[in-house]
């Protein structure tokens, strides 16, 4: 860029220098307007301190081949995301409860919040732009695709990002002509010695809305914990596949193994344990990252393709 310096400027360049020295981060300092969950945020483009509470952003940040400085305070780090077990990451609070302090003196440049800090923006965004990309549990794909851009256009990652959705929505594809010939499923969560089930529009109801598996039950109550059901309740709605998650498994809990909880005679009644259709889901990442990062989904839509492929 040639500027038009006055007279003055030219007779000392230092000066001249000093000016450009100015400009320039102004100019490239690149302002964006994000739409997000609790409505828009200006931030700038390549910010140098982002805190991040919220471990399915922290996911596709990664895969997109950029970091966070500020990470939740948590007994289990993912271990996909076992880079940010390093001391020089600042803890900035729980998955659900900011550390305020922390934040202040962190002084971020963005902030990134997710389901579970979700209900503490107002007072998170006192301390930097701040957004809020909690997925839509009725648009699951729809939401990691959008996120992913979102983050892409941020960090100066579009072309990563396009490439990395455009193979994301191409293998969803695949498995849904797949799982229109799986006939019936059903997705459990054990925790505690107690199930639960999860039906369309619920937080692991991708596996219908996204994954095209047809429901065994139509009906299920639509919730945050989904709905209690016993072995009896399995063996009525009879299940071609079962897809089932370990909660105490994903948190670290001491408690009867999924695989235990399923090693039973009405379970193995079910077309499900009849066939050997039980499918053990990766309790991590559907649990603690609800499988809403980009690199969770891929690697899980993924499975899926192989078990059907079988």
């Amino acid at each position: 860029m040639r500027l038009n310096l006055p007279a003055i400027f030219r007779t000392f360049p230092l000066l001249s220098l000093l000016l450009i020295g100015l400009v320039a981060p102004v100019q490239s300092a690149e302002l964006l307007t994000i739409d997000h969950a609790q409505g828009q945020t200006q931030v700038h483009m390549l910010p140098k301190t982002v805190a991040v509470l919220d471990w399915s952003t922290l996911d596709t940040m990664t895969a997109l081949g950029v970091e966070a400085q500020g990470i939740p305070r948590s007994n289990i780090l993912p271990p996909m995301l076992d880079q940010y077990a390093d001391a020089r990451f600042v803890r900035i609070g729980s998955l659900f409860e900011p550390d305020y302090e922390a934040l202040q003196n962190l002084k971020p440049d963005l902030i990134i919040l997710g389901r579970r800090a979700g209900a503490q923006y107002q007072e998170v965004s006192k301390y930097g732009p701040t957004l809020d990309l909690t997925p839509d549990p009725k648009d699951m794909l729809g939401s990691v695709v959008r996120n992913t851009e979102i983050l892409g256009q941020i960090f100066d990652r579009q072309q990563k990002a396009a490439e990395l959705t455009e193979k994301l929505k191409t293998s969803v594809s695949q498995l849904q002509k797949l799982s229109a010939e799986q006939g019936t499923g059903l997705t459990l969560l054990t925790s505690g010695g107690k199930m639960s089930a999860f039906g369309i529009g619920t937080r692991f109801g991708m596996i219908h809305d996204v994954f095209g598996v047809t429901p065994a039950v139509a009906d299920l109550k639509v919730g945050r914990h989904g709905q209690s059901v016993s072995y009896e309740f399995l063996l009525e709605a009879n299940p071609d596949w079962l897809f089932v998650m370990d909660r105490d498994a994903a948190i670290g809990r001491d408690g009867i193994a999924a695989q235990g909880m399923m090693d039973n005679e009405l379970v193995q009644a079910t077309e499900a344990g009849a066939k050997g259709q039980i499918v053990y889901l990766e309790p991590v990442s559907w649990y603690l990252l609800d499988n809403s990062g980009l690199r969770v989904m891929q690697k899980n839509v993924d499975r899926l393709l192989d078990v059907f492929s079988e």
